[in-house]
């Protein structure tokens, strides 16, 4: 196959995928209160795009991916100041979903495809839970320091009751970002490594 076919193939290919990837960010497991989700591995199609095509075609999908989830997640950008706004544009949607593009990081470096893709999607959405973790911790820090979740802290938690409030955010993000995340992570890799054992054949022909 020549490079125009090639662009070609990789630029449907990568737009249907992206468009699956956001139809199904819309099944919701779970919906968490302050944002968050379990889905029905929304995320694998752009990952399974990621490998199929390489890191350049993956980190460009993963891109427009974040792009369509922040303009799906304006209206949980209101209420809070510039500059909460702009670092929650970067970290919780920009950067959080562009590292998707990362799942094809291991192919070529592990023989065994559905290992390799495992990997990938492992790594790829474990960057995209630190994303969300900072996100938490950077943006939401200050409002840890007000006096009654000082006083939660201490009846139900004495124990960090001597934790700042950076200290509490950073727990509490990881924590909250955790409860969502690590399903997302287990389910997801699961169907990875089960698409790649079934169909990876068929997936990879023409890549």
């Amino acid at each position: 196959m020549n490079t125009r076919s090639t662009r070609t193939l990789n630029l449907v290919t990568g737009g249907v995928l992206v468009a699956l990837g956001t139809v199904l960010s819309f099944v919701k497991v779970l919906n968490m209160p302050y944002g968050g989700s379990i889905t029905l591995c929304s995320m694998l199609p752009v990952m399974l795009f990621s490998y199929r095509a390489g890191l350049k075609w993956g980190l460009g999908a993963g891109f427009v991916y974040s792009v369509l989830q922040l303009l799906f997640g304006l209206d949980g950008l209101k209420g809070i100041s510039g500059m909460t706004v702009a670092g929650s544009i970067f970290l919780d949607y920009l950067l959080a979903f562009t590292v998707l593009g990362l799942a094809g990081v291991f192919r070529g470096k592990l023989k065994n495809d559905p290992a390799a893709f495992t990997l990938g999607c492992f790594l790829a959405m474990l960057l995209r839970y630190v994303s969300s973790i900072l996100s938490g911790w950077l943006l939401w820090a200050q409002f840890m320091e007000v006096n009654y979740m000082q006083g939660l802290v201490q009846a139900f938690f004495p124990g960090l009751s001597s934790l700042t409030g950076n200290e509490l955010a950073l727990i509490y993000s990881t924590c909250y970002n955790g409860s969502y995340m690590v399903p997302e992570i287990v389910v997801t890799c699961i169907a990875a490594f089960l698409l790649m054992r079934l169909a990876g054949k068929h997936i990879l022909k023409e890549a």
